[in-house]
């Protein structure tokens, strides 16, 4: 039976309850954990948004006003940097929501990944979401069932292709024991709600009359309340995050890595998410506003640093305007890891070119051989590599 819903400055959640069953043998689980999971466990019902009218106080308001305007003038400022910097910054902030999920790798593991040269999980997982936060923002201009499920499919389809292109069809839970829902933190809605439940929330998405930040917000938490897949959920309502600021129009050249914010304080930012399910979205809205504070001055030390490297560069080549190895200092400010082969496909070079080019770098000490090979030789960018994990390592500070 469900339980009536309750509604102050934003609903509350409703809750019913479900009969249990587990798929996991009994066989494979002791007799004390079959008895904590044994009978009916109670699932969240989400509350129909499409057409709630926001009641915020003008504080938060003008809190996620001012942050709106400090993400549009980072982003403006770096318009005619656009080139390198977008990459690297979407990069960043693809890594950040991955370690909100405890998936970290430094940063010439997540670019090895993406060359190809790097198998192990986590790295491939952030490649994975830089590719879900890239879809996120090409289909910002329709944020619709399909472009949710191909951001999501863009994360998942190399590590779990089963559950792409679909919302869940299972129940699912957050905390807790594997083996069944009675003990977790949150449960959110019964399989059978989630198609309605997720096209209450794109409604809701698709609307014109509230602010980018508020909207955003709101929308995220929302998401992640439905929890409408199996796994990936976290990453994806973050690139969704994106894809309406840059849909609304407050982002037109970088990702600003809001995560990146979030992770100086996660324990709040999974609070705020409870306080919305309890009837409070002021937390969600008033996190996601002072993340992008934090995240616009580290994302501005990550440019600054990148920026000096670049000069630092420059002043150590020389040849002509033309020459290959210009087009390589663009290429390794967001790739930090190349071999020969990428700089041939990046640049239509030859190979010979591009390897006289790679040999000039390594001369005047920008880039750095580290795969000891005759063949297929690979080389690293040191202060590319240090600016990326100083901030991570920024980012990861508990304020």
């Amino acid at each position: 039976m469900a339980s009536e819903e309750s509604s102050e400055r934003w609903p509350r959640l409703g809750w019913e309850t479900y009969p249990w069953v587990s798929k996991i043998p009994d066989d494979l689980v002791s007799r004390s954990v079959r008895a904590r999971h044994a009978g009916p466990y109670t699932a969240a019902i989400t509350p129909k948004i499409a057409e709630l009218e926001i009641d915020l106080p003008g504080r938060t308001l003008a809190l996620a006003d001012e942050a709106s305007s400090d993400i549009a003038r980072f982003d403006a400022e770096l318009g005619n940097e656009v080139a390198p910097f977008a990459a690297i910054l979407l990069r960043s902030e693809s890594a950040s929501s991955s370690k909100i999920e405890n998936l970290t790798s430094s940063a010439r593991s997540i670019a090895l990944a993406e060359l190809g040269s790097d198998k192990r999980q986590n790295s491939a997982e952030i490649v994975a979401n830089v590719h879900a936060m890239k879809a996120a923002i090409e289909l910002a201009d329709r944020i619709d069932e399909q472009a949710i499920l191909a951001m999501h499919t863009a994360l998942m389809i190399e590590q779990r292709p089963e559950i792409t292109g679909r919302w869940r069809t299972d129940q699912v839970w957050i905390g807790g024991s594997d083996y069944g829902p009675h003990q977790a933190d949150f449960v959110p809605p019964h399989a059978d709600r989630v198609p309605e439940a997720m096209a209450d929330l794109i409604a809701f998405a698709q609307r014109d009359d509230l602010p980018a930040l508020v909207h955003a917000a709101l929308v995220h938490a929302q998401f992640e309340t439905i929890h409408p897949f199996p796994d990936g959920n976290g990453r994806t309502g973050r690139a969704l995050v994106h894809s309406l600021l840059r849909r609304k129009g407050v982002t037109r050249n970088v990702t600003v890595p809001v995560s990146a914010g979030l992770l100086t304080d996660t324990t709040g930012y999974f609070d705020a998410l409870t306080a919305f399910r309890a009837g409070d979205p002021d937390v969600i809205v008033t996190l996601m506003a002072e993340a992008s504070f934090s995240a616009i001055t580290n994302g501005r030390e990550l440019v600054a640093d990148l920026s000096d490297a670049r000069e630092r560069w420059i002043e150590k080549i020389t040849a002509r305007r033309d020459a290959a190895v210009w087009g390589i200092l663009e290429l390794i400010l967001r790739q930090p890891v190349v071999d020969s082969s990428l700089v041939q496909r990046e640049l239509g070079v030859s190979g010979p070119n591009a390897n006289l080019a790679l040999r000039q770098l390594e001369d005047a000490g920008v880039i750095k051989e580290f795969s000891d090979r005759k063949r297929n030789r690979l080389w690293q960018v040191p202060e590319v590599l240090s600016a990326l994990d100083g901030f991570a390592a920024r980012a990861g500070r508990r304020g």
